[in-house]
């Protein structure tokens, strides 16, 4: 239904509670309630883009500081020994909430090519 609010804005407006690890004016992370690894955090833009396909020009900001905000989460959680950054886009891509976010997955040995 249009306008009705997606997980993520929930979360952002404190309607449904989370576990925040960071949030600052323009994100929020917080940890994946279903981790896939020891670290698993969702960092999730306060401005609603539905996925990284449909992000404007306008966006290059916000999208760089996510993909910041990441290294600096990765470097606070001490995985040094390595991590990834992951965006899900559309169906086929793993996309499950239509409002783009990015995982911060570490502290095991990640392999490749990912499920």
């Amino acid at each position: 239904m249009a306008g009705e609010k997606t997980l993520f804005e929930k979360i952002i407006a404190r309607e449904i509670p989370a576990e925040v690890e960071y949030e600052d004016e323009d994100c929020i992370a917080i940890h994946d309630v279903n981790p896939q690894a020891p670290i698993h955090l969702l960092i999730i833009p306060k401005k609603p883009i539905a996925r990284v396909s449909e992000a404007g020009d306008e966006d290059r900001e916000t999208l760089g500081h996510l993909m910041l905000i990441g290294r600096d989460l990765a470097k606070k959680c001490q995985l040094e020994q390595g991590f990834r950054l992951v965006i899900n886009n559309g169906s086929h891509g793993g996309e499950t909430i239509p409002h783009l976010h990015v995982h911060l997955v570490g502290g095991r040995q990640l392999t490749w090519p990912p499920g």
